[in-house]
């Protein structure tokens, strides 16, 4: 009988108030499978890389593809929910998650496994932003950060005990086992879909088949200059350099191209894939310049912290597990105690907060060497996920309560693709530092023994992590300025 409950008046007329709940339940473990897809992998790297015998640039690849694909896919999703409504467009995420995390597991061949992460990337992309939006809109504002709490608690245990699994996995197994990881969350969500996901769109309308067409161009010019500022990044190091400011320069004349195409859509009654009227509003655009860095040092760190691990500290993938567990777990509960504290204190307090200790973290991983206790890292890393517990339920509502109604969803998909766009070159960056600071200490990764001068290396990448960090408290400090205002209305 619940199969056939496809309205939102239905659905809440069948659950009562409790049916929000069990709405942000569904997407939740949906969400829940595309992080677990965007940081798993790094565990696997290492022996991915062996195993194809792949250097550092082609194996960063495997995170740095993801991560292209997932943040341009990040501006489709409210063209997607306008059109097609929420229970089409999320099943089809899952869908095709599901796909790519099979196929990657199958896969024989490097650039196969490729193909599967970029698929897994546009699936993860289109969904993250979908959350962010039912929480806007289904929730009281005194209700939001209770939610958001719940929310994030719930999607920061997947990655937390998935890597201590997936070590464990990695180890037993081998890498391709890590990639099949997602498919009981693809199955789970796919069934809860059906259930508690209605097909209508924002706002609670029927979704309209004759929408707008999606902004193909401004999709594409975006593709671009991602993939110019990613590639630039990466050709940094070589030596002659032109290649590199090449594309740097590409990119420049794409965010040119994109903003004055975007701004074009919206003179002339368009659908742009980013709404410019979003950074009108203060609060918004400080969030959304906190948002990138922020993305810049966490996922430059996902990257970082695993590969570090095991090839300066010559620990195993299962040690590596073991260690970041615990944080993992520290990380869900922060989140759920922030959660409530956002409902009542200042959300520009609780990100200053959170990044403050997340530069902490960083830092101290200077004093780490081959005789460091174990112990000792695991506190390290603890500090750093009570870090991220304050600013990942604070940032969204931080950014988005002075937001019109009509701009939520805008609101939620730019400022994640921020974040990700973020993220996407702190993947790269991280690479370009350790690989600089590797040659400047006369190291390489290829060499099978650590020594003082690759830790050495590694420690400079974190401090330029934390260096980063501490920019962003500055533009965090900024979202005083914003008024929180009501935000209530259908999902």
């Amino acid at each position: 009988m619940n199969a056939r409950l496809n309205t939102l008046a239905e659905l809440q007329a069948r659950y009562g108030p409790r049916y929000r709940w069990l709405l942000l339940l569904s997407v939740m473990i949906g969400t829940m499978a595309s992080i677990m897809s965007s940081t798993i992998v790094n565990v696997a790297i290492p022996d991915m890389s062996h195993h194809f015998a792949l250097g550092q640039g082609r194996a960063q690849w495997v995170t740095s593809g993801f991560m292209v694909a997932m943040t341009v896919a990040m501006l489709t999703t409210p063209w997607l929910l306008s059109r097609y409504g929420y229970r089409r467009t999320y099943v089809g995420t899952m869908l095709l998650l599901l796909v790519g995390g099979i196929a990657g597991g199958l896969a024989n061949d490097f650039t196969l496994v490729l193909v599967a992460r970029v698929a897994e990337g546009l699936a993860a992309g289109v969904v993250q932003p979908i959350p962010a939006i039912i929480i806007m809109r289904a929730f009281e504002p005194h209700e939001q950060g209770r939610a958001s709490g719940f929310f994030g608690m719930g999607v920061v245990l997947a990655p937390a005990i998935g890597p201590s699994i997936g070590g464990l996995l990695v180890d037993w197994f081998g890498w391709r086992s890590i990639f099949f990881m997602v498919v009981p969350f693809c199955l789970a969500s796919l069934y809860l879909a059906r259930r508690f996901v209605p097909l209508t769109a924002p706002g609670g309308q029927a979704a309209n088949s004759n929408s707008a067409a999606l902004d193909w161009r401004g999709l594409l010019v975006a593709a671009a200059g991602t993939l110019c500022l990613l590639n630039g990044f990466v050709e940094l190091h070589n030596s002659s350099g032109v290649g590199a400011w090449l594309l740097l320069a590409g990119a420049l004349v794409s965010l040119a191209v994109f903003v004055g195409w975007q701004r074009h859509l919206g003179h002339t009654g368009g659908a742009p894939l980013m709404n410019l009227k979003l950074f009108g509003y203060r609060q918004f655009a400080m969030g959304s310049i906190v948002a990138f860095i922020y993305g810049t040092a966490l996922f430059g760190s996902t990257y970082l912290l695993p590969v570090y691990m095991q090839l300066a500290l010559g620990l195993t993938a299962s040690h590596v597990g073991a260690i970041l567990l615990p944080a993992g777990l520290v990380l869900a509960l922060t989140i759920a105690g922030v959660g409530r504290l956002a409902d009542r204190h200042p959300t520009y307090l609780l990100v200053c907060i959170g990044l403050a200790l997340l530069t902490v973290s960083f830092a101290a991983m200077v004093v780490v060497n081959l005789q460091t206790a174990l112990w000792v890292l695991v506190i390290f890393t603890v500090v750093g996920r009570i870090g991220l517990g304050f600013i990942l339920p604070s940032l969204n509502l931080g950014s988005m309560r002075g937001l019109s109604k009509d701009l939520i969803a805008q609101g939620a998909s730019a400022i994640n693709f921020m974040r990700m766009l973020g993220g996407a070159i702190g993947v790269s960056l991280c690479g370009i530092v350790l690989e600089w600071r590797l040659v400047a200490h006369g190291d390489t990764l290829t060499n099978p023994v650590t020594s003082p001068a690759r830790l050495a290396a590694f420690d400079e990448s974190f401090l330029m992590l934390a260096g980063l960090c501490g920019l962003a408290i500055v533009a965090a400090w900024q979202l005083r300025q914003g008024k929180p205002g009501a935000t209530l209305s259908p999902p």
